[in-house]
């Protein structure tokens, strides 16, 4: 590839994952697996270190996680609360115990073996031995301040069993046992709500609820695995005694093995045994025991060197496909999913399977009664592996895709490949229902307390005919619908109300404009900073955007020029959305900001925000290019490498005089 190309590509993939980053550390909403993603970062990293001109401080390759949501306060990590890499097969894994061993100039290593849980990582927080908060992983620097939420977490204990003075700081994994999650899910399918796809995602879910008494009813246990600081010890082993004799629960399955050979046992005897849990695990964590030796070998830019994660492959079932049904999306495109006999796998009950497309179906040759192999991609989405073509009986059916739409009856359009096939009906129930879905979600409008089911109760019951109508509803209108009670309807009504104000990126995502994604809307919005001039743009003007093809441009010109979504626009703007203005000055061009510490007077995000809007680039780690580190209190790490490397270091009081001249 030429060099044009190959910063193409890095800049795809970083931004590839930092929405996936978004999706899963923010929305506890993953859309691909854990191995698509590990592999994704794999490739942008091999591409970042073969080409250091590409280099940028901002790329998923240097930070961890993603900003935290801003329903919380934030949660300073001083020391910062990083990830671990991880290997998939043996091969890497013994590649990773000869680097470790060579650079200890050592011919065997001790190391930990620890079960890997899969909840949801935090950092607690003692002083003179009373729990004084705690908060999740976020950027790795600082998280979300969910403290009254783990104080309901009955297996942290608020006061250490002894006597310690000053701070000490103790990490682990939030999680929720088989027990806790199918009772959860059974309660949730009972009153119509949320059902979790999995036990991780149903223990970060209940520690970022607004209500604690909500977190306190799902029966989180923790797990500490690290002192950070406070207790020094020897090992890696010496720390889980001392958690135990905390107070704190630890695993008991940890061993200590005298080789890599030892720690290929431990793997091997747990994969065997993993079900036998009372809770999920996705692998084991391995560490360098001597603490002396994780201190030689250090870190790289997101992970411990002394460390390193063995993940499990995802279980695979075997079920039945009793039926296929093909489903209507918001742009019309027609989806076929299989309808399975139900089927544990993996920590929850399978009994639905997306195929995607008709080629999809076509090329691992799934029929409706087939016996097939399933697992979950990265043990959350289930997916069909492949149909077991030698259990057939000649009474299973082959799949074709409907000639007219499974809703409105109109016939369907394919595309030029002949995969897609959509309804061309833009007044298809199923599409208007999907439309009004997007509109209100967390990335679009963020409106509380409206769902698919009460969307399509609106609907039905003439109660609004778009998006727009939504704005007009009254609370008399609501209290009539089945299960909406005077408080509900409330709840409602105060949520679209609050919600009338949104950024232009947010805005145009939420009118669903066909190939426009979240980044797409963002480069929209600071392209174009008004709607008036994103509407009233040429075709030229889209094609000429860095990212945007041929496509993705005429989707967005034609969606403006259609007279329906003209009048749309028009009756969300009577309505009383009113669109925040987020141009950019120029005043701080060319210059580059990192922010450590808490500030006071407002919050980091606020901080970053501010200087961007000002034409400042606001950057997560110090590098020889930053122009200011905005020091605030109990800086971290990166004061220090600031006076390494003579960056200017500035007072909060000093960055608003910046920030005001």
């Amino acid at each position: 590839m030429d060099k044009n190309t190959i910063k193409s590509k890095i800049e795809k993939l970083r931004r590839e994952i930092e929405y996936h980053n978004y999706r899963y550390y923010v929305l506890d909403d993953p859309k691909i697996s854990d191995r698509e993603y590990d592999l994704m970062l794999r490739e942008l990293e091999k591409l970042e270190n073969e080409n250091p001109e590409f280099f940028d401080a901002n790329s998923p390759t240097q930070r961890v996680g993603a900003t935290p949501s801003k329903k919380f306060g934030s949660f300073h990590h001083a020391v910062p609360m990083l990830s671990i890499s991880n290997v998939m097969d043996l091969d890497e894994l013994d590649k990773w115990d000869e680097r470790v061993r060579k650079s200890l100039n050592k011919s065997k290593v001790e190391y930990c073996c620890e079960l890997k849980f899969d909840g949801s990582s935090i950092s607690l927080v003692y002083s003179d031995g009373e729990f004084s908060g705690g908060g999740t992983r976020g950027d790795s620097e600082n998280g979300e301040n969910i403290t009254p939420n783990l104080r309901t977490v009955k297996s942290i204990p608020l006061v250490l069993q002894k006597n310690i003075e000053g701070e000490v700081v103790v990490r682990g994994e939030v999680m929720m046992d088989k027990d806790a999650f199918e009772k959860i899910n059974k309660k949730a399918e009972k009153e119509g709500g949320k059902v979790f796809a999995n036990p991780r995602n149903a223990a970060a879910g209940s520690l970022r609820q607004l209500d604690p008494k909500i977190t306190a009813s799902r029966h989180l246990k923790f797990f500490a695995y690290y002192i950070i600081s406070g207790i020094k010890t020897k090992t890696q082993s010496e720390q889980l005694e001392d958690l135990k004799k905390l107070g704190f629960i630890v695993s008991p399955n940890w061993e200590l093995a005298d080789s890599i050979e030892g720690v290929k046992k431990f793997l091997k005897k747990w994969e065997e045994k993993k079900e036998s849990l009372p809770f999920e695990i996705d692998g084991v964590v391995v560490k360098v025991n001597n603490v002396a030796d994780q201190e030689k070998l250090g870190y790289v830019s997101r992970a411990p060197r002394w460390a390193i994660a063995y993940k499990y492959q995802a279980e695979e079932q075997e079920t039945i496909v009793e039926d296929i049904e093909v489903q209507v999306g918001r742009t019309g495109t027609l989806t076929p999913v299989a309808h399975l006999k139900p089927v544990r796998v993996a920590g929850s009950t399978v009994s639905r399977a997306t195929l995607h497309n008709k080629e999809e179906v076509k090329r691992k040759d799934i029929r409706i009664g087939d016996h097939v192999l399933i697992h979950k991609a990265g043990e959350v989405i289930p997916e069909i592996i492949r149909s077991i073509k030698e259990k057939r009986t000649g009474r299973e059916k082959v799949f074709k895709m409907p000639k007219t739409c499974p809703v409105c009856g109109t016939n369907v359009v394919e595309d030029a490949r002949g995969i897609i096939v959509k309804c061309p009906n833009k007044k298809c129930f199923a599409q208007h229902n999907e439309q009004i879905i997007h509109f209100v979600s967390r990335a679009a409008f963020d409106i509380e307390h409206i769902g698919p089911a009460l969307v399509e109760q609106l609907i039905e019951n003439k109660l609004i005919e778009d998006a727009a109508d939504l704005f007009s509803l009254e609370k008399g209108d609501l209290e009539v619908l089945p299960r909406m009670g005077e408080k509900s309807a409330q709840n409602v009504i105060d949520s679209l109300n609050a919600r009338k104000k949104i950024s232009l990126n947010r805005f145009i995502y939420a009118l669903g404009i066909p190939n426009v994604g979240e980044q797409t809307a963002s480069d929209l919005a600071d392209q174009f900073e008004t709607l008036d001039k994103l509407s009233n743009a040429g075709l030229i003007e889209f094609e000429g955007l860095f990212g945007i093809g041929e496509v993705v441009a005429k989707s967005i010109y034609e969606y403006f020029q259609n007279e329906k979504n003209v009048k749309l626009l028009d009756k969300l703007m009577k309505a009383g959305i009113e669109i925040q203005k987020s141009k950019k000055s120029k005043k701080l061009e060319n210059k580059s900001f990192v922010i450590t510490g808490s500030l006071q007077k407002f919050s980091r995000e606020v901080a970053e925000e501010l200087i961007r809007t000002q034409g400042g680039k606001a950057s997560s780690s110090v590098s020889p290019n930053t122009t200011y580190l905005v020091s605030g209190e109990n800086p971290g790490s990166k004061y220090d490498k600031a006076k390494k490397l003579g960056v200017k270091i500035i007072s909060e009081d000093e960055f608003i005089k910046i920030l005001r001249n």
